[in-house]
């Protein structure tokens, strides 16, 4: 096996040759192209290999949203001076840095030694930033600074670096009541690595504002790693043990369960027993072992603690489960994550125009199916039953994490009805309590009374605000997460698409009363037919439009938004009539307002208690429940008799 040095006082051994580290940071502060750099400059991948950007994130939606959004892992082999030209594994786990894929971060943290804490040398530390790094601090793990984007022209970087110190002092604080054992200074004795890792540099000095690190590579923040992240810990002596931390799948071989080996070696061919979550224990043979070579997969023999591999052979294994030895099992304690705050029901298509796109998935066992096996690989994620048989209610972190599963089922040809995102609430000591969110905005100074306005309509409350003299102002609220439903196009109209907002969960407080989502009410087709532009210049006075002039519309389908509150039932597939008198002028179509499209998310923050959103792989359509028109109206009076 590897290289190993013994601790006799506590009779543990250390992997010297190995580190296992996760890079945390904001949404879009650089994680990915460090991990590129880095890959690049260690020459992990063939010399004619190509290698596009973002090489991590590898779903088309994760390229497509520029962010993370699960937990991925690669090696780093290094030897330079470091580590005396002696070759050092590095395990990088590159996290999500948003809050509602917090799920992939909890696991991404249980198969590592130390955090590198990466952040924006502009923005400093943003509310995703504090979410992860909360995680870590409660996990002990050691944190290195990663000042990354130095060469940006609006760099602060001395400042950045005094604001991560003093979140760092912040959550040590909030945590020393929950875990008295914490090392204060231990949390506050970070070291700080200056980069820029499009230009893969990093240097232990400060640079100058606007400019990137003199030195020409990533040789200081190898160092740091090597010296700061404890090399794995595990015991001689110790019996097998590795905890199965993610899964994947391989055409070839079946389900994949990645896992980290704590102790004892893990060989390919070893019959171990199997620790599953309900207590039982089974005897099962690994038919196959991958290790992580750059970003792909190779098979080897065994693997050693500290190890993070892949395994084969196991079919039904899931998320927190251990496999041990079989004559000594000694399973470890299950993953706990954070409970769901955001629930929508999502079921079948049941829109007249179902079934329409070929090929499309449009049953019920379909769409279970689909449900359960996202549930394998998603601990974050609970599916429960509803009243009805062809609909269920998903519950998750937050309405992104949602809103990217139903639009991952749509593009894998999945025909759903999803219902409006509501809020888990919870009952504490006879009363109704509901999600809150801690939310920062950055926005323009001209924009403070429009954000607190809308805050304010949405029952949050203030809690601090800054402004730096830039420009700019940074307030802090208290917000229901119920309140940030649909809020974040607003806040980009409000703001001319200036602002920046971001929140994590506060915990839960009592229900805060009603809250009024949308001031503007919907235009409803009144019949089925195709939207003709005739109609369309008639009405287009009365609101905007969803739609465009030949698409097929049906009864209760909402076409577009009314400019006042009420809905309005309007005939937009009206065709105008015929006679044999010349017109002296032809219909002028120029003026005619060209529709909004709306995405998925917009669709769902659109949606009020009584609409809903139809999801196909070639369209969105938001529509309402009930789609007669006498019926709706039969409905609202028996609610607003109750």
């Amino acid at each position: 096996m590897s290289e190993t040095s013994v601790d006799n006082s506590a009779m543990t051994a250390l992997r010297s040759d190995l580190r296992n580290v996760a890079i945390v940071a904001h949404v879009d502060h650089g994680k990915t192209t460090l991990v590129d750099a880095m890959l690049k400059q260690t020459h992990s991948f063939a010399e004619h290999g190509e290698v596009a950007d973002r090489v991590m994130d590898s779903g088309d939606l994760e390229r497509e949203k520029g962010i993370t959004i699960l937990a991925k892992n690669t090696t780093v082999s290094y030897k330079g001076p470091a580590s005396d030209e002696e070759t050092v594994t590095i395990n990088v786990i590159d996290t999500p840095g948003h809050a509602d894929f917090g799920g992939e971060v909890e696991r991404g943290l249980s198969m590592v030694d130390g955090v590198v804490l990466l952040v924006d040398a502009s923005e400093g530390p943003l509310p995703q930033t504090r979410f992860v790094l909360r995680k870590a601090l409660a996990a002990k793990l050691p944190v290195i600074l990663v000042v990354n984007k130095t060469d940006r022209p609006d760099s602060r970087i001395e400042e950045v670096v005094s604001e991560s110190m003093d979140l760092l002092l912040g959550l040590a604080s909030d945590l020393s009541e929950d875990y008295p054992e914490l090392d204060l200074d231990s949390v506050l004795d970070v070291p700080v690595v200056y980069a820029a890792a499009k230009v893969g540099a990093a240097s232990l000095e400060q640079p100058a504002d606007g400019t990137a690190p003199e030195n020409k590579d990533l040789e200081p923040l190898f160092k740091t790693i090597i010296d700061h992240i404890p090399a794995p810990r595990y015991d001689p002596n110790g019996v097998l043990q590795a905890h199965v931390t993610n899964l994947d799948a391989s055409p070839f071989l079946g389900r994949l369960a990645l896992l980290r080996v704590r102790n004892g070696t893990l060989k390919k061919g070893q019959t171990v027993a199997w620790a599953r979550q309900d207590g039982q224990l089974k005897n099962v043979r690994i038919t196959e072992l991958l290790a992580t070579k750059a970003l792909d997969r190779v098979p080897a023999e065994s693997a050693g603690p500290g190890d993070i591999v892949a395994v084969a052979g196991i079919p039904d294994i899931t998320i927190g489960e251990t496999l041990t030895d079989v004559d000594n099992p000694q399973p470890l304690p299950l993953i706990t994550v954070d409970d769901p705050a955001i629930s929508m029901t999502i079921g079948i298509n049941t829109s007249p125009l179902a079934g329409k796109v070929k090929g499309a998935k449009v049953t019920a066992r379909q769409v279970k199916d689909r449900l359960d096996k996202e549930l394998v690989g998603n601990v974050s994620l609970k599916v429960l039953p509803t009243e009805r048989p062809d609909a269920w209610e998903v519950q998750g972190r937050g309405e992104l994490a949602l809103a990217i599963l139903v639009e991952q089922m749509r593009r894998e040809g999945f025909e759903l009805t999803v219902g409006k995102p509501q809020v888990v609430t919870r009952t504490i000591d006879g009363k109704v309590h509901e999600p809150m969110e801690h939310m920062t905005i950055d926005t323009p100074e001209e924009y403070l009374g429009a954000i607190t306005q809308l805050l304010a309509a949405r029952k949050g409350r203030m809690t601090s605000m800054a402004n730096h003299g830039t420009g700019w102002v940074r307030m802090e609220f208290i917000v229901p997460a119920r309140g940030l439903i649909g809020f974040r196009t607003q806040f980009m109209t409000d703001t001319r698409g200036a602002g920046i907002a971001f929140s994590y969960s506060e915990g839960f407080e009592p229900w805060a009363g009603p809250i009024e989502f949308r001031t503007n009410g919907s235009l409803v087709a009144d019949r089925v037919g195709v939207v003709t532009p005739f109609a369309m210049i008639n009405l287009q006075e009365r609101g905007s439009f969803f739609v465009e002039p030949t698409s097929e519309v049906y009864e209760g389908q909402i076409v577009g938004e009314n400019s006042r509150a009420d809905d309005m039932d309007i005939n937009i597939t009206k065709e105008k009539k015929l006679t044999n008198m010349r017109a002296a002028s032809s219909d002028s179509f120029e003026n005619l307002t060209p529709p909004r499209k709306l995405t998925l998310e917009e669709s769902l923050e659109f949606a009020r208690e009584d609409e809903c959103v139809e999801v196909t792989p070639e369209s969105i359509r938001i529509r309402k429940v009930t789609l007669n028109a006498n019926e709706r109206l039969r409905v609202a009076r028996g609610r607003a008799k109750a």
